[in-house]
């Protein structure tokens, strides 16, 4: 619950607002127009970039119609007429309503007449003679790589040869779907590439620097690295378990035939050689990445354990040091008690010999130095790791 309090007249004309919560109280600059203008940016850019207005049940996209020309650049459908225009169902659009940048799960739901693609932070549903491209929340619409994109999907969905625009691809016997879901691989596989790279390189720079010293911050840097790891080679490798699985389901890969499906001629259950060449192509690239990534994370686990040995060691060291600085003392001890002995307040007959006095040093150097030679002799045996002493002992048994 909120309350607010009022200002009261001393403090009137002052830039100080006060928001009292229950748990404690949020100031706030209430006459600073440059702090206003802050916030109210601030919170326009976050209702521009979410993609699902639950208010008035919006979805932003971006429309081609059959020839490859963005008709529509970032409107709002209603959620309700895309339904019932495309046939869909209404868990279909959960999964891009509720869109994330980081989305790790990827899915290619085919449906009567559409099929809808989900791939890392591409969102679409392709027709046979229409795409719409959802704005997916966290991408810039101007950024370079988002053009890049409408520029080659447009360029695949025009399907136009060379003769008519140099220096450009030839036409593309595959139909309109599959030249839409194609390019949606090959932006999604381009990022994976880029963002493959990236790690790579600063993985091969901290293992090469863990070479020449071990360092806490080095380390820290590694463990970083390993968890972002963890979570790219997730992500491709569920791409590469979404195109496998897509592969097995044989009705499924004729579903998707949506032109042929459109004029009448529906595929058979086996007569799905194109869209299973195009997967085929994908899958390979996918999984190239995914074992990339596994090497990588793979020579970083034997790194840790290459250090990890090394730290055992020296901190065995260390402790064998401080064994040793034990044992001197031990020795040392032996030694001083022979000789708090003989210098004890009480008669002896030592006192009245003329060797008294080096017969107890003799003796009290003789016993220090047993012990520790003794005590130094089992340590050493403790150092050994003796194999096959024990397991012949355990033969015996």
């Amino acid at each position: 619950m909120l309350f607010v309090r009022q200002v009261p007249n001393v403090l009137k004309g002052r830039s100080v607002g006060r928001l009292f919560h229950n748990t404690g109280f949020l100031y706030q600059k209430l006459s600073d127009p440059n702090h206003l203008a802050i916030l109210l940016q601030k919170n326009l850019a976050q209702r521009n970039s979410s993609l699902y207005n639950p208010e008035l049940e919006t979805i932003r996209c971006t429309i081609f119609d059959k020839h490859g020309n963005m008709q529509k650049p970032s409107i709002d459908l209603r959620r309700d007429e895309l339904i019932h225009t495309h046939g869909l169902f209404p868990r279909d659009l959960r999964k891009v309503e509720k869109s994330r940048r980081n989305d790790l799960v990827p899915s290619v739901l085919v449906r009567e007449n559409s099929v809808l693609v989900s791939i890392l932070n591409l969102r679409a549903l392709v027709k046979s003679d229409m795409l719409i491209l959802f704005d997916s929340m966290g991408i810039k619409l101007d950024s370079v790589s988002h053009q890049n994109f409408v520029a080659d999907l447009q360029l695949r969905l025009q399907n136009r040869s060379s003769f008519e625009v140099p220096d450009l691809i030839n036409k593309d016997p595959l139909p309109y779907e599959f030249r839409a879901v194609e390019s949606i691989f090959i932006s999604a596989i381009s990022n994976l590439n880029a963002e493959l790279k990236v790690h790579l390189n600063v993985s091969a720079g901290i293992l090469q620097d863990l070479e020449y010293s071990i360092t806490r911050d080095k380390l820290r840097y590694l463990l970083i690295q390993n968890k972002k790891l963890s979570v790219f080679h997730k992500k491709s490798f569920l791409l590469r378990e979404m195109i496998d699985e897509l592969l097995e389901q044989d009705d499924v890969l004729c579903e998707m035939y949506l032109t042929e499906k459109q004029l009448g001629k529906p595929r058979e259950e086996h007569d799905h050689a194109e869209i299973e060449m195009l997967l085929e192509t994908y899958y390979n690239h996918v999984d190239e990445i995914v074992q990339t990534v596994g090497n990588t994370m793979s020579n970083i686990k034997t790194t840790e354990e290459i250090i990890n040995i090394i730290l055992d060691s020296n901190r065995n060291q260390l402790m064998l040091l401080g064994l040793r600085f034990s044992i001197g003392l031990l020795s040392l001890a032996g030694s001083i008690f022979i000789a708090s002995i003989y210098g004890m307040n009480l008669e002896n007959f030592i006192e009245e010999c003329n060797f008294g006095f080096p017969l107890v040093s003799t003796v009290g150097v003789i016993l220090m130095a047993y012990m520790f030679v003794f005590s130094i002799k089992h340590l050493h045996k403790l150092e050994k790791v003796q194999l096959m002493s024990h397991g012949k002992s355990s033969t015996l048994k």
